[in-house]
């Protein structure tokens, strides 16, 4: 199977660099799959669950927002964060998830309204993630 080289780097660093057989981006509309040799195009990530396959083996990453530049020969993507589902601190993400949902109670600027939504999807996504691969 053809390959191209896939670079994944989240903002707190290199997740990922090498090899890759097939990706399977999260996007607004869905997913967005890319092969070796797909067309040079810009894709916006949303927060998901990504996919790709390395010599026959399909890992998955909850990633956060981002972009990927596609090209024949590789894929770039930048996103806010990067994690495998078996290390989300379930505890944690629920943490997160009251912590949002009592900021949304309170009355606030639409700036902390859209920061507190966001900050719920977040949370809600690695609780899904979370219990769909338990440990």
């Amino acid at each position: 199977m053809n390959k191209f080289m896939l670079n994944i780097t989240a903002s707190s660093g290199e997740y990922y660099q090498g090899d890759c057989e097939s990706l399977t981006l999260p996007t607004g509309d869905g997913v967005y799959g890319v092969q070796a040799g797909h067309s040079p195009v810009l894709v916006a990530i949303h927060m998901g669950m990504l996919q790709f396959t390395v010599n026959g083996e399909t890992r998955d990453v909850l990633v956060g927002d981002g972009i990927a530049e596609v090209t024949p020969t590789f894929v770039l993507l930048l996103v806010d964060s990067a994690e495998r589902p078996e290390d989300i601190d379930k505890n944690r993400a629920e943490a997160a998830r009251i912590r949002a949902e009592e900021r949304l109670q309170h009355q606030q600027s639409m700036h902390e309204y859209y920061q507190s939504k966001i900050a719920l999807d977040r949370a809600m996504q690695r609780l899904q993630t979370a219990a769909k691969y338990k440990r």
